[in-house]
């Protein structure tokens, strides 16, 4: 790697209150050692209840000069100066995770209707919903028009949090899928692979799969040979966290993997908490660098991309 790259990534503060800040947008440049908060998410409009569901921002994805970050029940669209230029909302999008764009389509994993909703990049609407469940006899996936009243009921069986696409396919994942669900150009779905409970941001990747191991604190590339290489999250000392009184399971902890890019065939960028990201070296297995951005326990980084443009608009 010439030169380290410029991450944004979205951060999630889980059991915060009304008055506090509630995550945001980063902009970590590796290269000098610096992160800049671009913006405070502080919207006043936020759902109180439950844990981490409303607050923060969630996945992110570019299309020419735009930033389109997801919020819960949101897709806003950004400047290169992070002004919001327009939003969009739909009735089956809740609680939004990652999204993806793949050609003129962008993918949006809707956990609270264990679905996948597409975004039509030129005509400026959503246009199809993607149902998701497990039976007896396999996977079953149901289409709907996500413009109209007939879809799914709201439910969380599967808690996607996940969706990759690409010539090879659209994939999903959640923390209770246990696989990564590939869906062939009829989306009829099928296990690509088996996954361990509780996964985030896991992909084809080479000739294997990439994906954050959440509960083991890790992000793992399980090779198709059956070789793996893995990498520990930071920990940091107790004493240096705050907010210790929310540090569970339940609503936060220190270790918590998720958030995963890739930077290049040999570089990956871990997201985890207190919002941290961290890059390795896949075919050393080095800790190339790794910036801190909060220690406060509750601060989780979700969304992350390697920034592809060289400066903002007012630079």
């Amino acid at each position: 790697m010439k030169k380290l790259p410029t991450i944004i990534a979205t951060s999630v503060v889980r059991g915060s209150q009304q008055g506090e800040s509630h995550g945001g947008i980063y902009l970590v440049d590796f290269q000098k050692k610096e992160a800049d908060l671009v913006v405070d998410w502080d919207d006043s409009g936020i759902d109180f209840t439950g844990r981490g569901w409303d607050r923060g921002l969630r996945g992110i994805e570019f299309r020419g000069d735009e930033i389109y970050i997801a919020a819960s029940d949101e897709l806003f669209v950004y400047d290169l100066n992070f002004q919001v230029k327009r939003s969009y909302k739909n009735r089956f999008l809740k609680h939004a995770h990652e999204i993806n764009r793949f050609e003129n389509l962008l993918f949006i994993t809707s956990t609270g209707y264990d679905s996948l909703l597409v975004f039509d990049l030129e005509r400026d609407e959503f246009t199809r919903g993607l149902h998701l469940r497990k039976t007896q006899e396999g996977w079953k996936s149901q289409l709907y028009d996500p413009r109209t009243e007939d879809g799914p009921e709201p439910g969380n069986n599967l808690h996607l949090n996940n969706v990759r696409c690409s010539k090879k396919g659209l994939f999903a994942s959640g923390l209770r899928t246990n696989a990564l669900i590939r869906m062939d150009s009829d989306l009829n779905p099928s296990e690509f692979c088996s996954l361990p409970e509780g996964t985030h941001n896991s992909r084809p990747f080479k000739d294997g799969v990439l994906f954050n191991d959440t509960q083991s604190n890790c992000v793992r590339w399980i090779k198709r040979d059956g070789s793996e290489a893995n990498f520990r999250v930071p920990l940091f000392p107790e004493e240096e966290l705050t907010h210790h009184d929310f540090d569970d399971s339940r609503v936060a902890r220190q270790g918590f993997a998720r958030g995963l890019c890739v930077i290049d065939e040999n570089h990956i960028a871990m997201g985890s908490s207190p919002s941290s990201i961290t890059l390795f070296n896949l075919e050393t297995k080095e800790r190339v660098g790794s910036v801190n951005l909060s220690m406060d326990v509750r601060n989780a980084i979700h969304g992350m991309e390697v920034w592809p443009y060289e400066r903002l608009l007012d630079s």
